[in-house]
C-alpha cells in the first residue's frame, strides 16, 4: 500500500472512532446487539439484488457502447469490484478502475471501456440526487413536521428533481455538436465523434433512468430495513431523504470502503429526523455489514471465477 493510501486507510479509521466515540460506543454496540435478524437478512437481500441490478445497468451501458459484455460476466466482475472497494482505499474508485481495465483485457477500446464505467457511476450519483429532491418534496407535500419551517416547498423541488433529469440531454447535445467539430482534428477526435452520435441515444437515456432508479431504490429500501432491524421507524421519504446525502459521502474518495464518512452522514441525516445518534451510526454500520458480506462473495468470485477471455472487438486507435 502507498503511504497516499495509509493515510486514507488512517484517516477513515479516525473518523469511524471519532463518530462512535461522539455516539457513545456502548449505546451503538447496544443498538447493534438488539438486532433483527430477520429484518437485517432482508435488508442484505435487497442490498444484493441492488448490486445485480447495478451490474446489468452497468452491462447495457457497455453493450450500447459497441462492448461485447455478457451478463453473468457483468455480474461476476462486478462483485469483484465490489470486494475491492472492500479492501482498497478510495471508496468505490479501486472497483470502478479495475471494471475499467477488465474490459481493456478483454480487447475493448479504452475509450469506451472507461465511459462505461464513468457514466454508470455517475448516473447512480445524479439518480441519488432525483429521488432526495423529490423524497423531500414528497415530506413537503405531506406537511410533515420533520421539515424544517424555511424549506422549500413541494412544487419547488418537484421542478428541481425534474430539471436534475433532463439536465443530461442538453450535455448530450452539446457533446455532440463538440464532437462534429473535431471529428477531422485528429484520430482520436473521430473516435469521440462516433461515441458521442451511437444510435437511439434517447432509449438508452431512459433505460438508464429506470435501471438507476430501480437501484437506488433497492439500495435504499435496504439502508431502511437495516433501521427497522434496529427498530427505527421513520416513513419511506424520510430514509430516501437521509440515503442521498448518506450515500453520497460514502462514494467520496477519501473513505475506505465508504466507512467513517457513511457513519458521519448517518449520524446528521438521520438525526435531523430525531433518530438518536447511536441508532444511526448503528443503522449505517449494519448497511455497510450488508456491503462486507457481498465483498465476502465478490472474494470468492474472485478465487473461483475465470478471468474473462479477449473478445473480438475492434483494435484500440486511440
Amino acid at each position: 500500500m502507498t503511504r497516499k493510501g495509509a493515510l486514507r486507510v488512517g484517516a477513515a479509521a479516525a473518523l469511524l472512532a471519532g463518530v462512535i466515540w461522539l455516539a457513545d460506543p456502548a449505546t451503538v454496540l447496544q443498538a447493534i446487539r438488539g438486532v433483527d435478524g430477520d429484518w437485517f437478512a432482508f435488508g442484505a437481500s435487497l442490498a444484493i439484488l441492488s448490486n445485480i441490478v447495478s451490474a446489468l445497468r452497468w452491462r447495457a451501458l457497455s453493450v450500447w457502447l459497441g462492448q461485447r459484455l455478457a451478463a453473468i460476466a457483468a455480474v461476476t466482475l462486478y462483485f469483484r469490484a465490489v470486494a475491492l472497494n472492500a479492501l482498497l482505499p478510495g471508496a468505490v474508485v479501486g472497483g470502478d478502475v479495475y471494471r475499467m481495465l477488465s474490459l481493456r483485457r478483454t480487447g475493448q477500446p479504452a475509450l469506451e471501456a472507461g465511459l462505461s464505467v464513468m457514466l454508470d457511476r455517475l448516473s447512480g450519483l445524479w439518480m441519488l440526487l432525483i429521488i432526495g429532491a423529490l423524497a423531500c418534496a414528497a415530506g413537503a407535500a405531506g406537511g410533515s413536521p420533520l421539515l424544517p419551517a424555511n424549506w422549500p416547498g413541494a412544487p419547488a423541488l418537484g421542478v428541481l428533481a425534474l430539471l436534475l433529469w433532463v439536465a443530461p440531454l442538453p450535455a448530450l447535445a452539446f457533446a455532440r455538436r463538440v464532437a462534429g467539430r473535431l471529428r477531422a482534428r485528429a484520430q482520436w477526435a473521430e473516435r469521440v465523434a462516433c461515441v458521442a452520435h451511437l444510435p437511439a441515444p434517447g432509449r438508452q437515456f431512459l433505460l438508464q433512468s429506470v435501471a438507476s432508479a430501480l437501484v437506488q431504490w433497492l439500495s435504499i429500501a435496504a439502508f431502511a430495513l437495516g433501521g427497522r432491524a434496529l427498530g427505527v421507524d421513520l416513513p419511506a421519504w424520510a430514509w430516501a431523504a437521509a440515503a442521498a446525502p448518506t450515500f453520497l459521502m460514502a462514494a467520496l474518495p477519501v473513505s475506505f470502503g465508504g466507512w467513517g464518512t457513511r457513519e458521519a452522514a448517518a449520524g446528521v441525516c438521520l438525526g435531523a429526523f430525531g433518530v438518536p445518534v447511536a441508532q444511526a451510526v448503528g443503522v449505517s454500520v449494519l448497511y455497510g455489514l450488508f456491503g462486507v458480506l457481498q465483498a465476502l462473495a465478490g472474494s470468492i468470485v474472485f478465487a473461483l471465477a475465470r478471468p474473462l477471455a479477449p473478445a473480438c472487438a475492434p483494435s484500440d486507435k486511440g
